[in-house]
């Protein structure tokens, strides 16, 4: 079977629950829609569990671009006693402000084995995935896609252009493939969503906002069938 899950946020309880819940077993595969980091207590304990399952696949979010340039500057001034460039540390309060500190604080506790493993997990994100099951294709990404032009081939976007402006679930971007995105809790959408999946023209948003005391919400693609771990 195919999953779909998307800004988990360091809920790592959450996301060992779902997997109980959907009974994943090595025939299975997951993708997660970015955002794995941040604002949850277990980020790393999250993203270090994640590297270790092959059939989970992490495409890129916003959280996670981030962590990997502070924790690969945070990296260097451990080995180092400074940062290179000094407006890191302003870029460092910022994240830390917005969410990091427990991100930061599980990266510094690793071994430099650990460590390295943690920053190349990050590196090796995709920013986007295309699958078809049962004849229907899906574009998988974190957020939306920023200045789309139907002409302009997926590979030519800038990694920001797919982690930062949130789709535009008013809009159909392709007629016939059905893009499934995170990045905005879908009661920013819309208040009567509060907590569900949220369907819109051609995309399907799947961030209930987990890491905010709401469900984690998960998407079978087989059959349409909804889970969600509160």
């Amino acid at each position: 079977m195919t999953y779909v899950v998307s800004d988990l946020h360091g809920s790592f309880g959450k996301f060992k629950k779902l997997l109980k819940e959907i009974r994943f077993t090595d025939d299975d595969v997951m993708y997660v829609l970015g955002d794995i980091v941040d604002y949850g207590e277990e980020s790393i304990e999250l993203l270090c569990d994640l590297s270790m399952r092959f059939n989970v696949i992490p495409i890129v979010g916003d959280h996670d671009l981030r962590a990997l340039k502070l924790l690969t500057e945070l990296d260097k001034m451990l080995k180092n006693g400074a940062p290179s460039d000094p407006s890191i540390l302003t870029e460092m309060t910022a994240w830390i402000q917005d969410g990091g500190q427990k991100t930061m604080e599980g990266f510094k506790a690793l071994d430099d084995d650990m460590k390295e493993g943690v920053l190349e997990y990050l590196s090796d994100m995709s920013l986007y995935e295309e699958v078809e099951v049962k004849g229907r294709k899906y574009l998988l990404l974190h957020a939306g896609i920023a200045d789309f032009d139907p002409d302009t081939p997926l590979e030519d976007y800038m990694p920001e252009d797919l982690v930062s402006e949130a789709l535009d679930v008013n809009r159909e971007y392709f007629d016939d493939v059905t893009i499934i995105a995170g990045h905005i809790p879908t009661y920013e959408i819309d208040e009567a969503d509060k907590g569900q999946i949220y369907y819109g023209e051609g995309s399907i948003i799947i961030d209930c906002g987990a890491a905010f005391d709401e469900p984690l919400a998960c998407l079978r693609l087989e059959d349409g069938k909804e889970f969600y771990i509160a």
